[in-house]
């Protein structure tokens, strides 16, 4: 069996040792003797996919190759070959030094082979001073097995120069064509698309940034407050929709995290104190939060010495109030901190800017402050006073600076003050006892009471309990939130002199307007409400609190009133600039005054009877206010129980009269104090009755003068309310309805009347009902009308054709140039009114000048 195995494996050796030779080659042929025949060209041209292979041959390649083997030296075809297979060699190594990436990280390919192949990473080396650009030559320094000829050398440097200028002349060539190519421009286009998405991009990373910090701050501000600065620097940024998004969002930052405290840095002492863990925490936070909202040198402490602080936001925010782009942002969120924490630190920083723009030009920003200035007087409990006594003092310096000539709104956010009236009620009693004291000393009966005789220590522990009692008050003022009465007190003395201050400069500059009229077309050209921008405010403040003025005060007050309702200014007794809404005005506030002062005064104010009275008359619906006119209407003559009866038979009269020219609206509240005085008074409801000789009743005036200034010497009793009748046409429904309920009134005393509205009330509904309201026209009477006119038409043209067209152009002519004679008088006369004025000012400033000097 051994044997058997044995010479089976000597025979499978020798199968293994025979050498398989390869098929014999067919011989060589010349290819002059090889002949085509004609069935070989027909099968190639039957089956031409089976020569694709053929026709997809490069022969320029080949023919070159053959022709460059075929007429070059052994000896150079031989260095050729050697220098590629060294090549190859060298690729290798590089391979080989290059280095291999961990294979944890990276994945390995499977080769055809099956073997595994990891990713490698080329190891690059400093190229070194002598390395060239050729290949070969590199190949050559860093191996050391070819190396060039000068020859070679030179041949390389003069290819490298030529390459160089072809490619630079390519490059200006391309750069000239750059506007003409249309390819170009759309790379261009697509260059700025991809700049633009980049800047998306970032300016997404941005905001997503300012989110994080802004929620981490929100979350926990004492350990997060570092990244403020972070927060703050965004606010510098380029692009304006970034800083602003990133003012907005500081803005509610602060507005979250501010203390409900006054924060006060640590002394010197203070800082050498060892301190716990937390307070160290709760002082570095004090110190950056304020370091950031408002920088100075005074927060560099020990705490905040690693700390740099940026630009604070509240200089951020006054920088970029002059940039208009910023402007309306800046000012919100300086409104916005002002009114959210106005007990806080630096809030003169923010109370200054948004006081001076109250008369900004920007209606957005200058309501945005005064909604601000109101909530700031409203919300006293915030700050205690303190900060409603800095803006009222502001306001009042800024309408000093500025001679009176802001917009109306500046000073409309006194009316929102609230003045405790208990305050005054206790000094008065007060001041009451001690004279009730004083009057009991004073009299020859009075005998003080017997003191009982106190021991010592008696008056030891009264003294101690005189001691704790004090103590206890001081300490329970202390932690009471509630402020004191005594502070109360000058908080609110210093606020109403301030705020009386301003308006009795606001009087006196309208008084004497000689300073001012040179100022007066600027303003004009402001829009601010004439040259008196201020007056209407002052006195709708002056009439709100009239309560709270001195009595020493009271009769230059009302002495003022009467000359400014008068129309004249103090000094030459001439026609002010006063509209007439603004002289009712004056008219009103005198009576609010006389009437919240019953018992302090004892003014007669027929005067301010006689200045409504003519006022009537020059009051024109579209140019005037309505509104104050049925509120004297309502003050002046609804709301006083007594009237003269020829003042009321007066007045009556005059509006009466002055409805036929009046609005819808005006015309309604005018009928309705009209019928509350025929209501009051009897013997003024003759008016009504219709006789041949007037009214059936006659006072000192036996006829009725319609052009008298002075109600009393009017006569209006000896005249009919013949307007009524008129008015019962009228084609508003509602004024013809009141004026046939007033003609319905009859003379009877007993008869009562109730009255259901006011003129004010009346005057609101009519405006209110004017936006809806269509005057509705009878179709009949219309047609008619139409039919008559075309009939009239008629007998004009008939008439019309025997008339002389020269002579009607002569007339007509003379006629427009009567018209521009009397434009061009008008004009001339303006012109020498300003003329004298001017002179009279320069007269009077040399007066000055020389009784100066």
């Amino acid at each position: 069996m051994g044997g058997k195995k044995e010479r089976q494996k000597q025979k499978s050796y020798k199968s293994k040792d025979k050498i398989v030779l390869p098929p014999e080659l067919p011989p060589d042929v010349a290819d002059e003797d090889v002949v085509i025949s004609d069935e070989d060209v027909a099968f190639v041209s039957q089956n031409q996919s089976y020569a694709a292979l053929l026709s997809g041959l490069d022969t320029t390649s080949i023919t070159k190759h053959v022709s460059r083997v075929a007429n070059a030296n052994k000896d150079d075809v031989e260095a050729l070959y050697e220098r590629r297979s060294r090549n190859k060699i060298l690729g290798e190594e590089d391979n080989v030094k290059a280095l291999q990436v961990d294979r944890v990280n990276a994945l390995p390919v499977k080769n055809p082979d099956g073997q595994l192949v990891y990713r490698t990473v080329p190891n690059k080396s400093i190229p070194g001073p002598e390395t060239t650009h050729d290949g070969d030559e590199q190949l050559g320094n860093a191996s050391g097995i070819i190396k060039l000829n000068k020859a070679e050398r030179r041949e390389n440097l003069k290819k490298k120069k030529r390459d160089e200028k072809k490619n630079a002349k390519q490059l200006a060539d391309t750069d000239a064509q750059l506007p003409l190519n249309p390819l170009n421009s759309q790379s261009q286009a697509l260059a700025k698309v991809q700049e633009d998405i980049s800047a998306a991009k970032k300016a997404e990373i941005k905001q997503q940034k300012m989110a994080e910090l802004g929620t981490a701050l929100l979350e926990d501000p004492e350990s997060n407050i570092k990244s403020l600065k972070d927060l703050i620097g965004f606010c510098r940024d380029k692009d304006n929709v970034i800083s602003k998004a990133a003012l907005l969002s500081t803005l509610i930052v602060f507005r979250d995290i501010i203390p409900g405290y006054r924060i006060r840095l640590p002394t010197e002492k203070e800082q050498q104190m060892v301190l716990t863990k937390f307070q160290k925490k709760l002082r570095f936070f004090e110190s950056t939060l304020l370091s950031s909202y408002k920088s100075k040198a005074v927060f560099s402490c020990a705490f905040a010495g690693a700390y740099e602080a940026p630009e604070a936001f509240i200089q951020r925010l006054i920088s970029l109030l002059h940039l208009p782009e910023f402007h309306r942002v800046a000012v919100r969120c300086l409104c916005t901190l002002l009114d959210a924490h106005p007990h806080f630190n630096y809030r003169e920083y923010l109370m200054q800017p948004v006081v001076e723009y109250l008369n900004s030009s920007d209606d957005v920003v200058r309501k945005r402050c005064v909604t601000t200035i109101q909530s700031l007087f409203t919300s006293e409990g915030k700050h205690g006073g303190e900060a409603t006594v800095e803006a009222v003092q502001m306001i009042s310096d800024l309408v000093k600076i500025h001679d009176c000539q802001l917009h109306p709104d500046s000073i409309e956010g006194f009316l929102a003050l609230s003045f405790d009236e208990d305050l005054k009620r206790s000094e008065k009693t007060d001041e009451k006892e001690k004279g009730k004291h004083k009057k009991q000393k004073g009299r020859k009966n009075y005998k003080e009471e017997a003191q009982p005789v106190i021991s010592d220590k008696k008056k030891s522990k009264q003294e101690l309990l005189s001691r704790t009692r004090e103590e206890v008050n001081a300490d329970f003022k202390a932690a009471s939130f509630g402020q004191d009465e005594s502070e109360r007190k000058r908080m609110q003395t210093l606020t109403l002199s301030a705020v009386f201050n301003t308006y009795f400069r606001i009087l006196k500059n309208t008084l004497y307007p000689v300073a001012q009229m040179s100022k007066v077309d600027a303003m004009s050209l402001g829009g601010h409400g004439g040259s008196h921008p201020l007056l209407s405010s002052c006195l709708k403040g002056l009439g709100m609190f009239a309560h709270l003025i001195d009595l020493d005060f009271m009769a230059d007050l009302m002495k003022h009133l009467n000359i400014l309702a008068s129309g004249s200014s103090a000094r030459n007794m001439e026609k002010s600039l006063l509209t007439v809404s603004e002289r009712i005005e004056c008219c009103i506030v005198a009576f609010k005054i006389m009437r919240k002062n019953l018992d302090a005064l004892n003014v007669d104010l027929q005067d301010f009877y006689i200045h409504l009275y003519n006022l009537i008359v020059e009051f024109r619906p579209g140019r005037d206010q309505g509104e104050v006119l049925a509120e004297a209407l309502k003050i002046m003559l609804c709301d006083d129980r007594q009237h003269d009866m020829q003042r009321a038979a007066a007045f009556i009269k005059r509006l009466s009269t002055s409805t036929l020219c009046f609005a819808s609206a005006e015309s309604m509240a005018a009928l309705v104090t009209v019928r509350s005085l025929l209501l009051k008074n009897i013997k003024c409801r003759y008016l009504l009755e219709n006789d041949s000789g007037g009214g059936s009743l006659s006072g000192s005036v036996a006829k009725y003068q319609p052009y008298s200034l002075d109600p009393h010497l009017s006569g209006a009793l000896a005249s009919v309310l013949w307007e009524l009748n008129l008015l019962a046409k009228h084609y508003h429904p509602s004024v013809r309805a009141m004026a046939t309920n007033i003609s319905q009134i009859s003379t009877h005393p007993n008869q009562v009347y109730k009255v259901t509205e006011s003129p004010q009330q009346a005057y609101h509904n009519l405006v209110l009902e004017r936006e809806s309201f269509n005057v509705k026209f009878d179709t009949k009477t219309l047609s008619h009308k139409r039919k008559r006119s075309k009939s009239s038409m008629l007998v004009d043209n008939e008439s019309s054709s025997g008339i002389d067209e020269d002579v009607l152009r002569g007339k007509l002519c003379d006629y427009f140039n009567v018209v521009h004679d009397i434009v061009e008088g008008e004009k001339l006369r303006r012109d020498l009114d300003r003329t004298m004025v001017s002179l009279q000012l320069h007269e009077e400033y040399k007066k000055r000048k020389s009784s100066n000097q």
